[in-house]
């Protein structure tokens, strides 16, 4: 069996393949044209693409794919292990980043962007990392990978090289790496109580390694990485600051890649190490929940106030992303399995939001909302896939959103959680009132706009690719295990978790 075509090397393969091109960008700089430099892009996404989708009647099958390259300290390998949660996230980030990359053709050049070698390098590391991220087998290999994605993210937070985007990167940088230093810190810990640092479905720490207080201290020690990644109040306020950087980093690492590495971290954290058992009788479940449903209220409100599209958009991921977390913390299998549909769901619906905010910069220049009133009129594609996508995030039936919402409401009822239910319900009403008014605005016939007289949609680059991703929240609400089996991995996970202890 050769190395290409070795089932354990596919993981390795998926991560190199983006990293291989993030250096040949780099590397040939400003001496290769650009549609050289863009074509490496595609076709490293295709690849990728190509040998992430190839692991799926294996994962589906049950059949373990796992590699271990080289061992770090006694016990602790490099290592990594393709599961039902991590193929999740990785079809995910995998299908949206060639989709995307289509988009920043339109977009970097419809725009004139500078530093467009280094945007394209440093986005293709970014996705080497959350690759990484995904398929990683044990909390030191995961950590490697998620700083990598921390510094490599930097400058595409600071892409315009100004003030606003300087300070912005610098507060991104401040509240990233220092939550991960005390993740590491965290890690250093469980391996000295455990020995072990392996990813364990159901969890290995147990209350003998680590007894009250200290295991609520580990806990949140480790969890914190996470929270600031998937923008938990109070400690989300760099999200909404790093939207100075371009629409696509927007759409595609700070609605998917960054924040959902940070609420995967939350799962493998709270489902893969600590475990039900212990996350709960620690409490540090129960506290974590809490500040997800604080999330979850006081950004939608938040939200309401913003008349930036973007920043509006912002605080509504930062509501939604707490979906995950809450859903990862009710600890059953339903609420589980919808906590990693949500990482499907809210990918491609706000990722159509974000491309429609684009996709109207470019071609109007126009950020505000009290600005694009009769929007509609010229660019009727955009503002209808803004539309449905607006209706998938509030968990209307026949979207994705309401796939994963349903299951982590079945899951707060099956433990008793009342006030759980009416949060996402009272969430679903304020997502319809800080989206809807957009959608009224651009549609609104009583005035005639003279900025929106004549049709004029964004390039196909830029057009195609968020029509796509509206259809694609439609087809997965209507049939959630089509094509890539994605619900199919997330019950598979919820029932690895949860089935050895009921």
């Amino acid at each position: 069996m050769t190395f290409i075509t070795a089932i354990e090397y596919r993981p390795l393969l998926a991560v190199m393949v983006s990293l291989i091109a993030s250096g040949l960008i780099y590397v040939l700089g400003e001496h290769i044209r650009p549609n050289a430099r863009e074509a490496i892009t595609l076709i490293a996404s295709a690849l990728k693409i190509i040998i992430v989708y190839s692991m799926i009647p294996y994962v589906l099958e049950g059949t373990e794919i796992h590699l271990e390259l080289f061992s770090i300290v006694k016990g602790v390998s490099f290592a990594f292990n393709v599961d039902p949660a991590g193929m999740v996230f990785a079809c995910v980030a995998s299908t949206l980043w060639i989709l995307t990359s289509v988009y920043s053709i339109g977009y970097m050049r419809g725009h004139g962007e500078q530093n467009q070698t280094g945007y394209y390098a440093a986005f293709a590391m970014c996705l080497s990392a959350a690759t990484g991220i995904c398929f990683a087998a044990n909390l030191i290999t995961f950590f490697i990978f998620y700083e990598v994605l921390t510094v490599a993210t930097y400058p595409l937070v600071a892409h315009y090289r100004d003030k606003e985007g300087t300070i912005s990167g610098r507060k991104y940088l401040a509240y990233t790496l220092i939550s991960g230093q005390i993740f590491f810190a965290a890690i250093v810990i469980v391996y000295a109580v455990s020995g072990t640092m392996e990813f364990t479905p159901g969890g290995f720490l147990t209350e003998e390694m680590l007894p009250m207080p200290w295991a609520l201290i580990v806990f949140f020690m480790m969890v914190g990485a996470g929270m600031v990644k998937a923008g938990v109040m109070p400690l989300h306020s760099w999200l909404p600051a790093a939207m100075v950087a371009p629409t696509p980093v927007s759409a595609l690492l700070h609605a998917v890649a960054v924040v959902k590495a940070g609420a995967f971290c939350t799962l493998r954290v709270v489902l893969y190490v600590f475990g039900p058992t212990l996350a709960k009788s620690c409490h540090g479940a129960d506290i974590l929940a809490w500040m997800a449903v604080f999330t979850i209220l006081v950004s939608s409100l938040i939200a309401l106030k913003k008349t930036n599209l973007k920043a509006r958009l912002a605080f509504s991921t930062v509501g939604q992303l707490s979906y995950i977390v809450l859903g990862i913390c009710i600890l059953t299998p339903f609420s589980t399995a919808g906590a990693l549909y949500h990482i499907v769901a809210h990918a491609f619906m706000k990722i159509t939001l974000f491309m429609a905010a684009g996709a109207i910069f470019v071609t109007t220049h126009k950020k505000d909302i009290r600005e694009m009133l009769g929007l509609g009129k010229r660019m009727p594609v955009t503002m209808a896939c803004f539309t449905l996508a607006s209706f998938g995030i509030a968990g209307f039936p026949f979207f994705a959103g309401f796939v994963s919402k349903a299951n982590i409401i079945f899951g707060a009822v099956a433990m008793g959680k009342p006030f759980f239910v009416a949060t996402l319900i009272v969430s679903a009403l304020l997502a319809l009132a800080y989206l809807m008014p957009v959608v009224l605005i651009a549609f609104k016939k009583e005035v005639e706009n003279p900025d929106f007289a004549a049709r004029g949609e964004a390039s196909l680059c830029m057009l195609v690719p968020l029509v796509i991703t509206a259809i694609i929240s439609i087809i997965l609400g209507i049939a959630p295990n089509i094509g890539l089996h994605l619900f199919d991995f997330s019950i598979m996970a919820g029932n690895s978790i949860f089935t050895p202890l009921m």
